[in-house]
């Protein structure tokens, strides 16, 4: 039977892999956001990217009410990589709305991975809920970066 030193220590690292996710999404909506051309789906992105830090905000705070005040958090190298390949993609060739949407759906399809891993573990209730809140939001964003990089590749 796990401790409550060893339930924290889970908790926290199943927490902080979440917010490394969302860091990650807060940062690529922002930067893909920027570029699009489309003027309603770029006030979607940077929407998605302010939504991905309240969410950041909302698990640091479930954080320090189970005792962990450190919390500093920058994302995951995947994150950090698939930002730089992106950027350097966009300096060879301007990147249209369709392969900045696809781009966009690749880091969702990783943010609902890290969700549902999250929630496959023991965690205390109020936890479970919030993150099956924020799950249920990202695969509604998903679905909508999805449903539109789809009709973009028939323009």
């Amino acid at each position: 039977m796990p401790t409550d030193i060893e339930r924290n220590e889970e908790l926290e690292k199943v927490v902080k892999g979440v917010i490394n996710i969302l860091e990650d999404g807060q940062k690529g909506f922002a930067e893909i956001g920027s570029h699009l051309k489309d003027e309603t789906l770029k006030r979607y992105f940077l929407a998605e990217s302010l939504k991905r830090a309240n969410f950041r905000a909302e698990l640091e705070n479930e954080l320090h009410r189970h005792g962990v005040h450190d919390v500093k958090e920058s994302g995951t190298t995947a994150g950090a990589l698939h930002r730089t390949w992106f950027e350097l993609k966009e300096r060879i060739h301007a990147t249209d709305d369709h392969g900045l949407l696809a781009n966009a759906e690749q880091g969702e399809d990783e943010a609902k991975k890290v969700y549902e891993k999250a929630l496959a573990e023991e965690l205390p209730l109020p936890l479970r809920q919030l993150l099956a809140e924020q799950q249920a939001h990202v695969i509604n964003s998903h679905n909508f970066v999805r449903d539109h990089r789809d009709a973009t590749a028939s323009k």
